[in-house]
C-alpha cells in the first residue's frame, strides 16, 4: 500500500502538465477584468493570521518542531500560477478572486504545499491575486501576456502596502513565492527594498521558479550562506544534464541542500525530507542536488523504480522536494536575524 501511495503521489507531482485548449484568445484590453481585491476583507487572503488555513498545516512527523517565531516574525507569500485551464468565464486572462473552485485549488495545493513549509519561521499573509493565466508565458501570448502579469502584479503590490500599513507593526518578515508568484516578488524586491529603509525589515527573499538575472539588485546580495540575512535565494530544479532553451546565462542559483551558491555537490543524504501530496509522509533522500550554471540539477529519484519517474523539468517541486531544507533553513534565517537585532 505504501508503494502505490508513494507511486501515485510521485507520478502526479513529478509528470503533471497543464493544458488550454482555447482557440481564440481575445486581446487583453477587449476583455473585461475582475474586480480589484480589497486587502481589508479577510475573503482575499489565502493565508492570513486571523483565520485558520492550509498554510498552518503541520506534516505529522513535523508536528514537535514548533517554534516562538511566529510571535515575533512575519512571512509574506505569493503563490505560483493555478489558473491554468480554459477558463469558464468572461475573464479569459486574469483569475477573479472571488472565483470559489480557483481558490479551492489554490489552497489545497500551494498553500499547504509550499506556504505550509514557512508557518514555524514566522505568522504567514499569502494575498489571492488576479493571477495571470499560464498562457500569459508563452508565445504567440506572450505581449498580451505581460499585460495580464502587470495586473496581477498590481494586487500584490496592492496586498504587500495593505499588509505593512495594516498587520506588521514593523516586525522583520520573509518574503517567499514560486513561479508567477516569485516573478511579483522579484519585482516588488526591486522596487520597495533595493536601497530603501524598507530592507532593514527583510530577513531573506525566497524567489524560487523564476530567473534572476545577476546584477538585478544593487544592494541586496544573493545568499550564499545558511544563516545570511538580508538577502534573497533563488533556483529553479531540472533533471541533470537538462538545460531549458529560455534559460539566461546570467541568471544565478543557490543550492537548497547546502545553501551556497557553488558547484558543490550536495548527495541525497542532504536531503533532509521532501513533501508531496502525501503531505504527511516526509521523503527523505529523495533527491540530491547541484548548481549548474544557472539551474540546479538533480539525480533520478531515489525510490523504488524511481529510475521510472525522471523526468527534465521539475519545476512544480521546486519547493516540495526540498520542504525540510527549506523550512529549517527559513527557521534559522529569522532566529539569526532577530540575534543579530537584539
Amino acid at each position: 500500500m505504501q508503494i502505490v501511495t508513494l507511486t501515485t503521489t510521485i507520478l502526479f507531482l513529478l509528470f503533471a502538465t497543464t493544458s488550454y485548449t482555447q482557440t481564440k484568445i481575445e486581446a487583453f484590453g477587449q476583455v473585461p477584468q475582475p474586480a480589484r481585491p480589497d486587502y481589508s476583507k479577510l475573503e482575499n487572503w489565502a493565508a492570513h493570521p486571523s483565520k485558520k488555513d492550509k498554510a498552518d498545516k503541520i506534516p505529522r512527523p513535523l508536528k514537535t518542531e514548533l517554534t516562538n517565531l511566529p510571535d515575533k516574525v512575519d512571512v509574506f507569500f505569493v503563490h505560483p500560477t493555478i489558473f491554468t485551464e480554459t477558463p469558464q468565464n468572461e475573464y479569459l486572462w486574469n483569475a477573479a478572486v472571488e472565483d470559489d473552485k480557483m481558490n479551492k485549488q489554490v489552497d489545497k495545493t500551494t498553500i499547504k504545499l509550499q506556504a505550509s513549509i514557512f508557518n514555524q519561521a514566522g505568522k504567514v499573509y499569502a494575498p489571492r491575486y488576479r493571477q495571470a493565466h499560464i498562457r500569459s508565458f508563452f508565445e504567440p501570448y506572450t505581449q498580451e501576456g505581460n499585460k495580464a502579469l502587470d495586473l496581477a502584479y498590481e494586487d500584490v503590490k496592492n496586498a504587500f502596502e495593505y499588509y505593512l500599513k495594516n498587520e506588521n507593526k514593523g516586525r522583520p518578515f520573509i518574503l517567499a513565492g514560486h513561479s508567477q508568484g516569485a516573478r511579483h516578488l522579484k519585482l516588488l524586491l526591486k522596487e520597495w527594498f533595493d536601497g530603501t529603509d524598507l530592507y532593514k525589515q527583510l530577513i531573506a527573499a525566497y524567489i524560487v521558479g523564476w530567473g534572476v538575472e545577476e546584477g538585478t539588485y544593487e544592494s541586496i546580495p544573493l545568499g550564499t550562506e545558511p544563516e545570511q540575512t538580508g538577502c534573497f535565494v533563488t533556483w529553479r530544479t531540472y533533471n541533470r544534464g537538462y538545460m531549458p532553451d529560455w534559460i539566461q546565462d546570467e541568471d544565478v542559483c543557490v543550492n537548497p541542500l547546502t545553501w551556497k551558491a557553488d558547484t558543490t555537490y550536495a548527495p541525497y543524504s542532504a536531503n533532509e525530507g521532501a513533501i508531496l501530496l502525501g503531505f504527511n509522509i516526509l521523503r527523505k533522500k529523495l533527491f540530491d542536488a547541484q548548481v549548474h550554471g544557472p539551474v540546479l540539477w538533480v539525480g533520478k529519484p531515489k525510490m523504488f523504480l524511481g529510475g521510472l519517474f525522471q523526468r527534465d523539468n521539475y519545476h512544480v517541486g521546486d519547493f516540495n522536494l526540498f520542504y525540510l531544507n527549506v523550512r529549517r533553513n527559513a527557521i534559522l534565517r529569522a532566529r539569526t536575524f532577530l540575534e543579530q537585532n537584539e
